[in-house]
């Protein structure tokens, strides 16, 4: 099996565990496996480097100088497989080996990089090589970088250029958790997650894997997370299935818009409890959720239309502190799902200008960490989808 191997910061952050990643490469060699390791700078020098720079510099010189940290780590660790008899050679920005590389934008050449990984992967039956995670080099020789959570883009990345059956990020935590152990009882290791809730997660604080890598994983290639005292790169932690799309999708069924007003609702708890459970106890399913300080807005099944109007109305009714329901219907929603839209300064307004241009009127706009859903008239459902799609 073909694995690609990351090694976070805080595995490789003291001797003693750069010996257990050493042991944990050693064992899947000897068991016959392909490896490649990726390796991040050791504990905390990167976020230390950075702290030190308190000059003036520019982008080159401070890559160079954040460079310093995953430099040391691969000649570490490919020392101590060394020290194990394992046949290893340490790769870096600069070396006539190196597989990342960037165009004049600071952007992965996509074709340049597979080609290159492809010729690292050629080699592993010679010898493990131990690559530099974050960094990457520009058509002109220069050390660039990848951005936050960099070193799991490169192991992603290389994993799905190298054709590898696995990518392993090693990493201090047990896997995705059900919740954070430091703050809710009894969280215990998801064995399975998708890209997609993954990735929804990760864009939300969930620091598991940097979601520029998952951008990169592949249906056909299993990515796993484990923790680095697991000691075994082939076995346990979470693995993460599926593949991410980019999708422009219109949902084939109309929606009715049901909007309940009241004074301040945001600010009272338990109304958005009590109008949705009421929604959900009578089996209805509910689309999606606007809110605003006086409103709450639920989208559901045209067809269900008239009934949740009925089941919204009892609640007003019950409830002092809500005045009135009404019904707009019908109502089509055009989703984009692309990875980091809603992260990308400008995209909103990339995707509602066109839309405006068009003399079409957008109901409502609601955004995901991963999404935007756009809600138009029935009949204007089409052309806002044509129009999206030209821009994806």
């Amino acid at each position: 099996m073909r694995v690609v191997a990351k090694f976070g910061g805080t595995s490789l952050g003291s001797g003693d565990r750069i010996n257990r990643a050493a042991d944990s490469v050693a064992a899947a060699v000897e068991d016959g496996h392909q490896i490649a390791v990726v390796a991040s700078a050791m504990g905390s020098t990167t976020d230390d480097l950075l702290d030190e720079i308190t000059f003036d510099t520019d982008e080159r010189d401070q890559a160079q100088i954040v460079s310093m940290g995953e430099r040391t780590s691969v000649r570490m660790l490919k020392a101590a497989l060394s020290a194990r008899g394992v046949d290893a050679r340490f790769l870096e920005p600069g070396g006539e080996d190196w597989p990342v590389i960037t165009d004049e934008y600071g952007e992965v050449d996509v074709e340049e990089t597979r080609r290159r990984a492809l010729e690292v992967a050629d080699t592993l039956d010679d010898a493990v090589p131990v690559i530099t995670g974050f960094l990457a080099e520009g058509p002109d020789g220069s050390i660039t970088t990848l951005g936050r959570g960099g070193s799991d883009t490169t192991a992603v990345m290389l994993g799905k250029y190298m054709d590898a059956d696995e990518v392993v990020i090693v990493t201090d935590v047990e896997g995705v958790m059900t919740g954070d152990p430091n703050v809710v009882e009894g969280a215990r290791n998801v064995g399975e997650i998708s890209v997609d809730e993954l990735r929804n997660l990760s864009f939300r604080g969930a620091e598991v894997v940097a979601p520029s890598a998952l951008s990169y994983k592949e249906g056909d290639l299993t990515v796993r997370v484990v923790h680095y005292q697991h000691g075994d790169l082939l076995s346990g932690g979470t693995s993460i299935e599926g593949e991410f799309q980019n999708l422009v999708d219109l949902r084939e069924q109309p929606l009715a818009c049901i909007t309940v007003a009241g004074r301040a609702i945001r600010n009272q708890p338990g109304v958005f409890q009590s109008l949705s459970a009421a929604l959900g106890e009578s089996e209805i399913n509910i689309d999606a959720v606007a809110s605003g300080l006086d409103t709450v807005t639920f989208y559901v099944d045209v067809d269900e239309a008239e009934r949740a109007e009925n089941i919204l109305h009892r609640e007003v009714v019950a409830r002092d502190e809500l005045s009135s329901v009404t019904v707009d219907e019908p109502l089509a929603v055009v989703r984009v799902t692309g990875g980091e839209l809603p992260n990308q300064p400008g995209i909103i307004s990339d995707i509602v200008n066109p839309i405006a241009d068009a003399r079409i009127n957008l109901h409502d706009i609601i955004t995901s960490a991963t999404s935007v859903a756009l809600f138009v008239d029935w009949d204007d459902g089409e052309d806002t989808l044509e129009i999206t799609q030209d821009l994806f």
